[in-house]
């Protein structure tokens, strides 16, 4: 078997496991996402820092925008839309809530939100795929 060979058979097995790939960044993504969510306005899992939490103060958005687009993420309901909001909202979260501490995102706390903004930004790209409620729309 010559290397061009193998390459395309393995790039053509591996492409097609990319739907489910995608499916499985999106859901996981969203999952983590809506955690933060109900942690701040439904206190579970229960995190101290949130205690008293009102919904209209900068947290309280921060968590509706969590809790319903981290919903919409794992459904694949209006992905792209959603996720460009998602994007820009952790691209805000980050310069406002931790690069003030540092240069390094790992020693400022801020590596979640880099990598949420920008796997968001890769789905406002991608879409949702194929086993998406947004599929299943068009």
């Amino acid at each position: 078997m010559t290397s061009t060979s193998f390459n395309q058979t393995t790039t053509s097995s591996v492409a097609t496991w990319q739907p489910a790939a995608l499916t499985a960044l999106r859901v996981m993504t969203g999952l983590l996402f809506l955690e933060h969510g109900t942690s701040k306005l439904l206190g579970f899992p229960h995190d101290p820092s949130f205690d008293g939490l009102t919904l209209f103060s900068f947290m309280g958005f921060a968590g509706a925008l969590e809790l319903v687009g981290g919903l919409l993420i794992v459904v694949g309901l209006l992905t792209r839309p959603v996720a460009f909001v998602l994007s820009g909202m952790m691209a805000v979260a980050y310069f406002l809530g931790h690069a003030s501490k540092g240069f390094f995102p790992s020693l400022n706390g801020g590596d979640a939100a880099i990598l949420f903004c920008f796997i968001f930004l890769y789905l406002v790209a991608a879409g949702a795929g194929p086993y998406s409620l947004d599929a299943r729309r068009t």
